[in-house]
């Protein structure tokens, strides 16, 4: 397994321990299906935004109850590996939740990066974003695209 890949206990302690060196913890979330130009992008510019980029995928269970029984397209093992082996991203977690507001919770970051898709919109995290003292940072994307896009038709 790649080092990046990490428990999401396990990753809890290591981001106290960044934290606590002074590191700034940038967390980005989502199902990232199928990788594609846009997640890039996202995670290119997120790791701008601080010194540690977290990544957080949705598990296979939790893509289901969001995208229907045809989805995930790529299974979790592949998709945490695919993400892994990304050079912004520095760790890798799954959460099997609807939404990352307990995986944010254990992680603590300092700021939490949507898509730009999200700007004005009220987020579900925005509640335990604040009770941490993080910010959302909306990151527009260039090139637009989707897993939903590209995700041949049945």
């Amino acid at each position: 397994m790649n080092s990046k890949i990490k428990k999401r206990k396990e990753l809890a302690k290591i981001a106290e321990k960044l934290r606590k060196g002074g590191k700034k913890i940038v967390l980005a979330t989502g199902c990232f299906d199928i990788l594609h130009s846009g997640h890039i992008q996202l995670f290119n510019k997120a790791k701008k935004l601080g010194d540690v980029l977290i990544v957080g995928a949705n598990s296979d269970s939790s893509i289901r109850k969001i995208k229907g029984p045809e989805r995930p397209i790529v299974k979790e093992k592949l998709r945490l590996f695919n993400l892994s082996s990304l050079v912004p991203v520095d760790y890798v977690t799954s959460f099997s939740e609807l939404t990352p507001a307990e995986l944010i919770a254990e992680i603590k970051p300092r700021v939490f990066v949507k898509g730009g898709d999200w700007n004005g919109k009220e987020i579900p995290e925005s509640g335990i974003l604040k009770s941490i003292g993080a910010k959302a940072v909306f990151i527009p994307i260039e090139i637009k695209t989707s897993t939903t896009q590209l995700a041949p038709k049945k």
